[in-house]
C-alpha cells in the first residue's frame, strides 16, 4: 500500500503530521471545524450522523476501523463531515458482519481522512485552545495553512439546509402519528419512533400549518448541526406548535424548543462529543450514561416556565426541560444512541404517554 504523506493546521497554526486515507481531497486540501469523539466503539455511526455536517472528526480512541463497515449502521443515506482525523486505521477488517472496511467506505462517500496523528496531543490542544478551524491533506504547508484561516467553522452557518430531506416521506406503521422535522434526523431515531408511531419525516422548513393540517399526535424536532440561531424558520414554527401539539426535542431539536420557549443558547469551548457523559435525571435522582454530540448548550435560568430535567454532571449544563403547560420536552442527549448507551431510551416511551394523554384530554 502506497503511503502519502499529509497534514493537519489549524487556524492558530498548529501542525500535526500524519499520512492521507479515504478519498483524495479536491486541490489536495479538506477543511472544516476540528472537534474530537471520545466515543469507544461506532465510528460508522458517528461519521455519518449528519450532525457532524462542516466538521472534521477527530476520533480519541487509537485504533479505528478494526470492524470494518456495514450498511445496516449509516445513521444517514451518506456523511456530511468533512474530514476524519485518527491514530492508527486499521488495515484489515474483522467482524461477520463488514462488508467493506474503513478505508473504502470513506473512498466510495467522497470523505478524505488524515491517520497516523499524535491524536493525544491534537485533542489536549482542542480542550485547552478550543474547537477551532483546519484544514489537512496533501496539499503543502502553505495552502493547508491558508485553508485553515479562511475556513468559517460553524458559528452562523444554517447547515440543516444542507442536510433536511428534500421531499417528505414516511417510515413505520405504528398506532400514533407523529410528524418529524428533519434537521438532520438520524436512522436510529427514526426506529425508535417508528416503534411507536407512524412518522412523516418533513424538510426542516415545512410551516407549522402545514403540520397541523396533518392532524398528528405529536411533533418530533430532531437533531442537526450546528448553530441553533442560524436555523432559519425553525423557531418561529416551533412557536406556533406549542400549545397545539405535543412536542418532543432530541440535541438540536432541544436547543430549538428552548429558544421558542424564550431560551437562549451558547457555543460551548469543544462541544460534547462522546459515549460515556453522565447526566442526572432530577426527578428520580439517577444518574444516566449518555451518548452526545453538540457544540452548542441551552443557557441554565434562561427558558422561562420550563423545569429543567437532566444536567450533565461534567460540565452542570442543561441536559433536559419540560414545559407542562404546553406539553413540551426535550433532551441535550441522544436516548436513541447507536451502538448505545440506551439509559435515557425511556424518554420516547415518555413521547407515546404524552400523546396518549394529550388524546384522552381532547376526545
Amino acid at each position: 500500500m502506497t503511503i502519502t504523506s499529509a497534514a493537519l493546521v489549524l487556524a492558530d497554526g498548529s501542525v500535526f503530521e500524519g499520512e492521507a486515507i479515504g478519498a483524495d481531497a479536491p486541490g489536495g486540501v479538506a477543511s472544516g471545524e476540528v472537534v474530537f469523539n471520545t466515543t469507544l466503539t461506532g465510528y460508522q455511526e458517528v461519521l455519518s450522523d449528519p450532525s457532524y455536517a462542516g466538521q472534521i472528526v477527530t476520533f480519541t480512541y487509537p485504533h479505528i476501523g478494526n470492524y470494518g463497515t456495514t450498511p445496516d449502521d449509516n445513521e444517514a443515506p451518506r456523511p456530511f463531515c468533512r474530514g476524519v482525523v485518527v491514530r492508527d486505521l486499521a488495515r484489515r477488517r474483522s467482524n461477520w458482519r463488514s462488508t467493506e472496511d474503513l478505508d473504502g467506505w470513506l473512498v466510495r462517500h467522497g470523505i478524505a481522512g488524515i491517520a497516523g496523528v499524535d491524536t493525544r496531543r491534537l485533542t489536549r490542544h482542542i480542550r485547552d485552545a478550543g474547537a477551532m478551524p483546519g484544514a489537512f491533506g496533501t496539499a503543502s504547508l502553505e495552502a493547508l495553512t491558508a485553508a485553515a484561516a479562511a475556513e468559517p467553522g460553524t458559528d452562523g452557518i444554517d447547515l440543516v439546509a444542507q442536510v433536511t430531506t428534500a421531499v417528505p416521506y414516511v417510515v413505520g406503521d405504528g398506532p400514533r402519528r407523529v410528524v418529524a422535522y428533519d434537521f438532520g434526523i438520524k436512522r436510529t431515531i427514526l426506529d425508535h419512533l417508528a416503534s411507536i408511531a407512524t412518522v412523516e419525516v418533513v424538510p426542516a422548513s415545512t410551516p407549522a400549518a402545514e403540520v397541523l393540517a396533518r392532524n398528528p399526535d405529536g411533533v418530533f424536532l430532531s437533531n442537526g448541526p450546528g448553530d441553533p440561531a442560524a436555523v432559519h424558520g425553525a423557531v418561529a414554527t416551533i412557536q406556533e406548535l406549542l400549545g397545539e401539539v405535543p412536542v418532543f426535542g432530541i440535541c438540536l431539536g432541544h436547543q430549538l424548543l428552548a429558544t421558542a420557549l424564550g431560551g437562549s443558547t451558547f457555543k460551548l469551548p469543544f462541544g460534547h462529543h462522546g459515549g460515556n457523559h453522565p447526566v442526572r435525571r432530577l426527578d428520580v435522582g439517577t444518574v444516566e450514561i449518555t451518548s452526545q454530540n453538540h457544540n452548542f448548550a441551552v443557557v441554565e435560568g434562561s427558558v422561562p416556565g420550563a423545569d429543567v430535567t437532566h444536567v450533565n454532571l461534567n460540565d452542570g449544563t442543561i441536559e433536559g426541560i419540560r414545559h407542562a403547560g404546553l406539553r413540551a420536552f426535550s433532551a441535550q442527549h441522544h436516548p436513541e444512541a447507536g451502538p448505545g448507551p440506551h439509559d435515557a431510551a425511556y424518554l420516547f416511551t415518555q413521547f407515546a404517554e404524552l400523546m396518549d394523554e394529550s388524546h384522552e384530554v381532547t376526545s
